[in-house]
């Protein structure tokens, strides 16, 4: 049996809806943290290369690279690249954190609804009660599958670019 494009999207809206309005927008910030983190590789991969290899020739170039002077523009040099590496890992690393808070409003919302429910009918009619159990749960799952992943992804980020900051920290000695 295939799937048709139109069925994967009608079982992720079901999913959607189930979740409650918590879950849009936990989705809306995951699409954003993981378009951050691959945009990090991306730039891993193609422009710090790029940086790394144009640092490195201007240090190589340079003819003094034992007075104070030259320690200070190769800490120059070095602080530029680091700051360019790593300009979005505290927005990956706030998006993640923020992940598991989220999923924590949809438990408290969706415990709301089983609660007014519960008010409504006496605490008998089980079937109503559980979309709001749904709308509880499923938030804090998408929340918590968020946040681990996000945090693994932030790690691997960290360290990739502290390996490669010291590295190009090797590279470039203060004396040929």
């Amino acid at each position: 049996m295939y799937f048709t494009i139109l069925d994967v999207l009608d079982a992720i809206g079901t999913f959607m809806d189930r979740g409650g309005p918590v879950l849009w927008v936990i989705a809306s910030l995951l699409l954003v943290k993981w378009s951050l983190v691959f945009e990090r590789v991306w730039y891993l991969n193609t422009t710090h290369r790029k940086n790394v290899k144009n640092t490195l020739a201007a240090w190589n170039a340079r003819s003094d690279t034992k007075s104070w002077s030259a320690h200070q523009i190769r800490t120059m040099m070095i602080s530029k690249v680091s700051l360019d590496i790593r300009t979005t890992v505290p927005i990956i690393e706030s998006l993640v954190v923020v992940c598991p808070l989220l999923g924590l409003i949809g438990t408290v919302t969706g415990m709301i609804e089983v609660f007014a429910v519960m008010a409504i009918t006496g605490g008998g009619d089980a079937k109503s009660m559980a979309g709001g159990v749904s709308k509880a749960t499923i938030p804090t799952m998408a929340g918590m599958v968020g946040a681990l992943s996000g945090i693994f992804a932030s790690n691997w980020l960290k360290s990739t670019i502290d390996r490669d900051m010291h590295l190009l920290e090797d590279h470039m000695p203060l004396s040929h």
